[in-house]
């Protein structure tokens, strides 16, 4: 398959440039797989689609200020985006401008610095920062925010969700920004299921597809963890044939490479780097509630996946005329 084949024309005015206040006044397109319809919704009325029984799964990673600004020792200007911490003051990150960071450049950012001490093959570097704690390097930081977003958020916190624990990603799990404390106490109380999972999103969600045919693709790696107790209750659902709602397409590359490895729901924690697309047969998810994706983009060939190509472009149609807003801080799509 082309990866043209999952292009689309967006007018640039509804790439959304803040978030909805409340966080669950945000628009909701519920997409029917059975009906092949549409309906028009607010995020807070979700609850009227999950039941008594249904297991909610939300991603709890929390977005670490990995943007670093600074500048080498000769004066250029330099910028780093961490994307994986590896021990003992080493950070693996992505470098700008790249050709001109050679090995043993010190670069300098705030009050701190670091050495490039090596070079990998993704052509990302190791940088050495010493006895600089992170705490340190996470205050020199700013959040990475995706590149159409053009105005840094006033409130930074925006940008995490309301449930976020474990520091460690790069990019927020942002079809999870929509609920609210009250939202989530009020699905627990109407007896819907609510756990969590981590993976921590990495630098390549920003990353756009080259190739030119789906398969050509190399998807990134990204550091899951789902507990014993959470799984337990998972597979518990899926054997009495209970809902499992997956917030966000993280959640689904967590559960799905997690039955890929095992063949069912364990407790479990690595590294993936599933590539879902067309034709897949999903095992661990029933209904999925999830962002409006980029054109080309591996998000958008998942959840073609889940629920068909040709839906979910007619979705992404009608959502533009409704005039609905996309990406990172826009609207969401619950995929029945």
């Amino acid at each position: 398959m082309k990866v043209s084949d999952y292009d689309f024309e967006l007018p640039e005015e509804l790439i959304a440039q803040k978030p909805a206040i409340p966080r669950d006044s945000s628009r909701l397109l519920v997409i029917d797989r059975e009906t092949y319809s549409f309906e028009h919704r607010v995020f807070a009325e979700i609850e009227d689609f999950l039941h008594p029984g249904d297991v909610l799964v939300l991603n709890n990673s929390r977005v670490i200020p990995a943007r670093l600004l600074g500048r080498k020792e000769t004066g250029a200007k330099v910028e780093a985006v961490l994307t994986e911490k590896l021990g003992g003051g080493l950070w693996k990150a992505i470098v700008r401008p790249g050709s001109k960071i050679k090995l043993g450049n010190v670069l300098l950012f705030n009050k701190i610095s670091c050495k490039v001490i090596e070079h990998c093959d993704d052509s990302s570097r190791i940088l050495d920062f010493g006895s600089v704690t992170d705490e340190d390097v996470k205050k020199a930081g700013l959040l990475a925010i995706p590149p159409y977003v053009k105005y840094y958020p006033d409130d930074p916190e925006s940008y995490q969700t309301v449930y976020s624990r474990l520091e460690g990603s790069v990019a927020a799990p942002t079809a999870g920004l929509h609920f609210t404390d009250t939202l989530l106490e009020r699905l627990r109380k109407k007896d819907v299921d609510v756990q969590f999972i981590t993976l921590h999103v990495g630098i390549g969600t920003f990353r756009p597809v080259k190739s030119e045919t789906i398969d050509g693709h190399k998807m990134h790696n990204e550091f899951f963890s789902v507990s014993s107790e959470v799984a337990e209750r998972l597979e518990r659902a899926r054997k009495e044939k209970r809902r499992i709602v997956a917030v966000g397409t993280t959640t689904v590359r967590t559960l799905e490479s997690i039955i890929a490895r095992h063949g069912s729901i364990v407790g479990d924690s690595g590294h993936t780097d599933i590539f879902i697309y067309p034709p897949y047969t999903f095992k661990a998810i029933d209904s999925l509630i999830t962002n409006f994706h980029l054109p080309r983009s591996t998000l958008l060939m998942l959840v073609s996946a889940f629920a068909g190509r040709e839906l979910i472009l007619s979705a992404y149609r009608e959502a533009i005329i409704k005039k609905y807003r996309f990406f990172s801080f826009g609207d969401a799509c619950l995929i029945l």
